[in-house]
């Protein structure tokens, strides 16, 4: 831990985990170490940044505007999976928020995350420590296979499994009524909003995670129904399936991965799922679709950027 606060007040890189995915963090301040961020993941310049804290206190002081819904929010859900977009002050340089005039901020709920944003007291911005367009990690070894050989010397703090294993809640927390622009495993609920929390398309720039191809294995993925599936599915394919009672064993030529049937449970196991599936030298991935509904919503968000086309 010590060498990684070293490392981020000498604006370097350093890979932590959270409760959603793996990060690859620098100084949010300093416009050099976060490029470097950009070029290890081969990142568009156009895909803003989530800066991680420690607290509210410190969310306050890289915001020029924070509002009774922010304020609201952060008290009901930080430390958590929610990030909250608010109007940045001159501290947080454009390349972070892609030369918008909004960040986004959160409070990871994971103790080495916190413990290296408190002993550090610097504002970490941090995606996702993968290439680009690739899965997210959930565990200090994908982060290694990704990353590794993009990055000399490469530190992570290795904090285990992500326990909720997609990326976070976004909330554009600029105005009067909170507004959903990413999906998550956290959902948000607040008086002003009620059920009024939608996906605004003008407002890209605003949250990561938007882009139509994310979060993709380098082999083709289709989503199918579970009929399409046991029509469609051929020897050495990749299967990703729910555990359900009564489900039949699968042939032994089919490479089948078995996720919990609840969303929770889902989600942590995806992003694993997929990435073992895509080593595994599967010509390509098939995926039963998943039920739907609120708890669902974010599965899907990430299934269908996954998806070939």
């Amino acid at each position: 831990m010590a060498e990684a606060v070293e490392r981020l007040r000498d604006g370097k890189l350093v890979a932590f985990p959270t409760e959603t995915v793996y990060g690859l963090g620098a100084d949010a301040r300093n416009m050099e170490a976060v490029a470097q961020i950009f070029a290890a993941k081969g990142r568009p310049a156009t895909n803003p940044l989530i800066v991680h804290v420690a607290d509210s206190a410190a969310a306050r002081n890289l915001t020029s505007a924070w509002t009774p819904v922010a304020d609201e929010l952060a008290a009901m859900y930080w430390p958590g999976a929610i990030t909250l977009v608010v109007r940045k002050t001159d501290a947080i340089p454009a390349i972070v928020t892609a030369g918008g005039d909004t960040v986004g901020l959160r409070v990871p709920d994971h103790p080495v995350a916190l413990e290296m944003l408190q002993r550090s007291g610097v504002p970490v911005a941090a995606p996702s420590a993968n290439r680009s367009e690739e899965v997210s990690p959930t565990t200090a070894a994908h982060v290694a296979d990704s990353l590794g050989p993009y990055i000399d010397d490469l530190l992570i703090l290795d904090g285990g499994a992500c326990r909720v294993g997609i990326e976070s809640t976004v909330v554009d927390a600029t105005g009067d009524t909170p507004r959903l622009l990413r999906p998550g495993m956290m959902h948000i609920f607040h008086a002003n909003a009620a059920e009024n929390l939608s996906e605004n398309a003008d407002d890209v720039l605003r949250s990561p995670g938007q882009m139509v191809r994310h979060y993709a294995p380098s082999v083709p993925v289709h989503v199918l129904t579970a009929k399409r599936l046991r029509k469609d599915r051929l020897a050495g394919d990749g299967v990703i399936q729910r555990i359900v009672i009564g489900k039949p064993v699968e042939e032994p030529s089919l490479e089948v991965h078995w996720l919990p049937s609840d969303p929770d449970g889902y989600a942590a196991g995806l992003y694993a799922a997929l990435r073992m599936l895509d080593t595994a030298g599967v010509p390509r991935i098939l995926i039963e679709e998943p039920p739907r509904g609120p708890r669902w919503d974010a599965i899907h968000d990430r299934l269908r950027r996954a998806a070939t086309p």
